[in-house]
């Protein structure tokens, strides 16, 4: 958790709750290779993350998995127990070490690298027993920490202007480490380095927002793999202390401002305001942004849209894979009515849209999308047309074009695109569109629907 944002979804937990970061990417814009999306399988075990790479995210052509955190944690059902680690050993709810170096081996042979949520900013709050039978208690884990390797400061975060509150202060009441120490840096990259060696590629640090950018820095130099991608948690507050920017030279850093705008636009205003979204809304520059629609936390707290708001979030997700800003992670988690639920069948997934699990990566629209970004990724957006209100459509210079129609009615157009003449797969109703030697085609969209065509689907 990074802010009063990120943790605000876990406000309602007991004392001791919280969420955590996840480690960041290097210097250099998006996750490295061609392919920059990423499926956050939130809470789903390792053994089901490994077959949902070789039977879906391989296939889709999504370049990540991000998985929950592989360390001991506190006991207890709910989702956020994952966030409160005991240890660093990999004996959590989700699997153990060959159950978690099985899953990393599977997702690459599908072509799928692996990013780890790590929560390396604080240690569980109380004591008792760890899901891998270690004992603990509150500034003491036996063979890993003790009093000595936490800040001095032992109150809640409460001044989101004061810096040292910030970043010495126990966040949701949580143990916070002190990551000045050397032996708390070497520890955190000792287990860090443990992942790599099991195969990991990157890291999304959770909560990093808590920890000094200059800490997150000297931990990162003692990875064996310096270059691992890194994906900073830092909630953008206004006003605060601590802001976003002062993380980019680790790694790319979560742009939260997108989230919630978006929720905005497509609940209350019009998608035509979308044509410079990015930096053109003063966000951090899209070579060092994570974007999404949800997340994890921001689903259960209601600053982002989420599964509950139905079409709205489909086409936010649709847009967000067609638009040319950051490297996007599409949330894929589990229905709850309460904000504590943790995953069903402890994290176990027999089947999409069973037991409750949404699979939003899997979902026909959005899936169909991850093939378009990756055909189009380097291209910018040409021909864009609005009509000042909730329908638009834009092209990713001569490799793609994409139309949302948001409107309450249908609506019937003929659009001009770069694109080469020929017949081209619809992959939003797969059906074939046909575009003429300049470029135009003629389509009609219904209410809440969008149309996407690239080159590298040419039929359906």
């Amino acid at each position: 958790m990074a802010s009063r944002s990120l943790s605000g979804t876990l406000a309602f937990v007991a004392a001791a709750s919280a969420v955590l970061a996840v480690p960041a990417s290097t210097a250099s814009a998006s996750p490295p290779g061609g392919k920059d999306v990423t499926a956050v399988l939130f809470e789903w075990n390792f053994d089901s993350v490994a077959k949902e790479c070789a039977s879906t995210l391989g296939p889709a052509g999504y370049g990540y998995v991000q998985v929950s955190p592989p360390a001991e944690h506190i006991q207890g059902a709910q989702w956020w127990t994952s966030y409160q680690p005991v240890s660093y050993a990999i004996a959590g709810r989700l699997g153990n070490t060959g159950d978690f170096t099985d899953m990393v081996a599977a997702c690459h042979s599908a072509g799928v690298k692996v990013v780890v949520d790590t929560v390396i900013n604080h240690m569980a709050a109380d004591n008792g027993t760890g899901t891998g039978g270690s004992t603990y208690s509150k500034y003491d884990y036996p063979g890993l920490y003790s009093s000595n390797d936490l800040n001095d400061c032992t109150s809640r975060i409460s001044d989101y202007t004061n810096r040292a509150d910030v970043q010495n202060c126990e966040l949701l009441g949580l143990a916070d480490l002190d990551t000045s120490e050397e032996y708390v840096r070497s520890a955190i990259a000792g287990y860090m380095n443990k992942l790599l060696g099991y195969g990991v590629d990157g890291f999304r640090i959770d909560a990093a927002k808590h920890i000094p950018a200059g800490d997150l820095a000297a931990i990162k130099s003692r990875l064996s793999n310096p270059d691992a991608y890194w994906k900073q948690e830092v909630i953008y507050g206004s006003g605060e202390a601590v802001q976003p920017t002062e993380y980019t030279g680790n790694g790319d850093v979560q742009e939260f401002r997108y989230a919630y705008d978006l929720k905005r636009v497509f609940n209350s205003e019009n998608l035509a305001y979308l044509k410079n979204y990015g930096e053109g809304w003063g966000y951090m520059s899209s070579g060092v942004s994570g974007v999404f629609v949800d997340n994890h936390d921001t689903e259960r707290n209601g600053s982002t849209l989420s599964y509950k708001d139905n079409a709205n979030y489909t086409l936010a997700n649709v847009f967000m894979l067609a638009y040319p800003y950051g490297a996007p992670d599409i949330n894929s988690g589990y229905e709850f009515s309460s904000t504590d639920a943790g995953p069903p069948n402890g994290g176990a997934v027999s089947a999409c849209w069973q037991d409750g699990w949404k699979c939003q990566h899997a979902w026909p629209e959005i899936k169909s999308m991850v093939a378009f970004r990756n055909a189009t990724r380097g291209e910018p957006v040409t021909n864009w047309w609005d009509n000042g209100g909730d329908a638009i459509a834009f092209g990713r210079g001569d490799k793609g074009y994409v139309a949302i129609n948001h409107e309450s009615s249908s609506l019937t157009r003929t659009y001009q695109t770069s694109l080469a003449a020929g017949t081209y797969c619809d992959v939003q109703s797969n059906t074939t569109v046909t575009v003429d030697s300049s470029g135009r085609f003629t389509a009609t969209l219904g209410s809440n629907t969008a149309l996407a065509i690239h080159a590298g689907k040419p039929s359906c």
